[in-house]
């Protein structure tokens, strides 16, 4: 079976890798801003960074003293539908009519994303650092990042050493289709970093192919956090993933 191999170059680019400067910048806003309006603002972007790190900070927006703040980080944790501000949105106590609506709103947006059938199953057999240079805790965050970005895409994550009839039986219940997917984090020529990510069908492994992004001008953690939605997206879309 031919190998596809896709390759992404991504060349410093700001948006890419500042990722942390800017949710730490719009945290900042949202904290000690002025205007409720910008605060405001700062809850509704840092709603649509796609980052796990905004949660704490939308979290607190909900003991905002304005009412406009306080269903902006509703909205801004409906949108980030990140399972961890479900939480925080159940123990919220609102007494405005108008933003007590953002809040159960956001509270159903968030179980409704929770309750949705899987759209793929995935066997995913972790991250292998190539390098031989980064720290193990970067690793680790990288593997949490791409199996989050895989459940984000419709993903039922499969568990370890699972019988293949076990997972067939996954297969024929939800009616979907299989695949294993393992990476690596590996060195470029021009210094930057590539994860490439081998994927197979799964339970029977037959070899699908490979799907490559690289890039560089930035930090390993930088560059590493810009790569992992690429990674998921171009796989997806490779490989037909009906997501």
């Amino acid at each position: 079976m031919r190998l596809l191999t896709i390759a992404l170059l991504l060349l410093a680019l700001p948006a890419l890798a500042q990722v942390d400067a800017r949710v730490a910048f719009l945290t900042k806003q949202l904290e000690k801003g002025k205007d409720p309006r910008a605060r405001s603002q700062a809850a509704l972007v840092l709603g649509a960074t796609e980052e796990p790190e905004a949660v704490q900070p939308l979290c607190t927006g909900l003991g905002d003293a304005s009412e406009l703040v306080r269903a902006a980080a509703a909205k801004g944790l409906a949108t980030l539908r990140e399972m961890a501000g479900l939480d925080c949105l159940k123990k919220h106590k609102e007494t405005d009519a108008a933003t007590l609506v953002a809040v159960r709103e956001a509270i159903k947006a968030l179980e409704d994303f929770k309750a949705r059938p899987p759209r793929i199953y995935v066997d995913f057999t972790g991250v292998k650092d190539k390098t031989g240079a980064l720290p193990a805790q970067l690793v680790k965050v990288t593997e949490e990042r791409l199996k989050r970005r895989l459940i984000q895409a419709g993903a039922l994550l499969a568990p370890a050493k699972e019988p293949k009839k076990a997972a067939q039986g996954v297969l024929k219940k939800h009616n979907i289709s299989g695949f294993r997917l393992s990476a690596e984090i590996q060195t470029t020529e021009s210094g930057g970093l590539r994860i490439a990510l081998l994927c197979l069908s799964y339970p029977d492994l037959a070899l699908l192919g490979q799907v490559d992004v690289q890039a560089s001008g930035a930090g390993p953690e930088d560059l590493l956090k810009a790569l992992v939605p690429k990674a998921i997206q171009d796989v997806a879309q490779t490989f037909e993933w009906k997501t």
